[in-house]
């Protein structure tokens, strides 16, 4: 599969009262065509300052992004901004309730000019019935609608002009889970019909496991390890990534006899540790770990890498 976009030394900063947050630091990776690549790590991890960056919603303060084969500028995003959407964690903020569901879904259109009025109301009638709602769903309001229900228009929406990415920032965690099945299987099924790649930003690892085909995991705003779902899961390489899989609730005998439990709390981002970021909560730190920032090397299967002095797999 050929890259549909890479992000090169990428590092997104905000001042905050005189002082720096450094959110994102130094991320470089790819999504290929028609590819899930799963964004997964704690509250705090950077997970959504990336992603709303790859959605063109936050610009990089270093490294940059390229599309399509091209790097990203102001002058390009334009044209590229259709081609990139985002779908929101929460579907009661993310949809105007002032606003129809046929303007809702029509929206992008309208600020991309793309077709007339009359294509964009028949496009948006095409895509309330593929996300599996009525067609007088296009007539009413947010307000009338489920939080499942939301979710499957905030879907609509980023379909509607076409994309060949969608940024999907925790689209689960706001709905039931009995919802959450029923959309995780929309989201394959448009991904098959449409050919999209998706990054799918998740802090729950089981939800993972069952839609992507790789995973790459964030910890204070750096990229710790990477890889095929199913080498990751199997071996996970570096201790943070082993300690979240520890995590997941499992039953009977396959579950973990001595889950590896993460100490401490994150640290802040407005002064993150010197060398590995990871070493203050990391059962394996030794004074190297202070003292160099570990890179991203090979661990074990094709395409499988990870960011610790002491990674296992080697």
């Amino acid at each position: 599969m050929s890259e549909l976009l890479g992000l090169d030394d990428v590092s997104v900063h905000f001042a905050v009262r005189g002082q720096t947050v450094r959110a994102v630091q130094h991320v470089s990776l790819a999504i290929a065509e028609g590819e899930t690549l799963a964004l997964v790590g704690e509250s705090g991890s950077g997970k959504s300052t990336l992603g709303y960056t790859v959605a063109g919603l936050q610009a990089p303060t270093e490294g940059a992004l390229r599309f399509e084969g091209a790097v990203l500028t102001k002058a390009t995003w334009k044209q590229a901004r259709a081609k990139i959407q985002i779908v929101f964690q929460d579907p009661f903020g993310a949809l105007d309730p002032r606003m129809p569901v046929s303007a809702i879904i029509a929206e992008p259109l309208r600020i991309q000019r793309i077709g007339t009025d009359a294509t964009r109301r028949a496009r948006a009638a095409e895509l309330v019935e593929r996300v599996g709602l009525p067609r007088d769903a296009l007539n009413r309001y947010p307000h009338e609608f489920s939080g499942g229900q939301r979710q499957r228009i905030a879907i609509a929406r980023a379909l509607s002009p076409q994309p060949r990415l969608i940024v999907a920032d925790e689209p689960l965690s706001a709905l039931d889970v009995s919802i959450q099945s029923q959309i995780l299987n929309l989201m394959k099924e448009v991904q098959e019909q449409e050919r999209l790649s998706y990054l799918f930003i998740s802090h729950d690892l089981a939800v993972v496991n069952h839609l992507v085909d790789r995973v790459a995991v964030l910890y204070l705003g750096r990229l710790v390890e990477i890889g095929p779902r199913e080498a990751l899961f199997a071996r996970p390489s570096h201790p943070y990534t082993q300690a979240l899989l520890d995590a997941v609730p499992r039953i009977g005998r396959h579950r973990a006899r001595h889950a590896r439990i993460i100490k401490g709390e994150m640290p802040s981002p407005l002064n993150p540790p010197s060398g590995c970021v990871f070493h203050t909560r990391c059962p394996k730190a030794q004074d190297v770990c202070m003292q160099v920032v570990p890179q991203l090397e090979p661990a074990g299967a094709v395409g499988h890498s990870a960011a610790c002095h002491f990674k296992e797999g080697t």
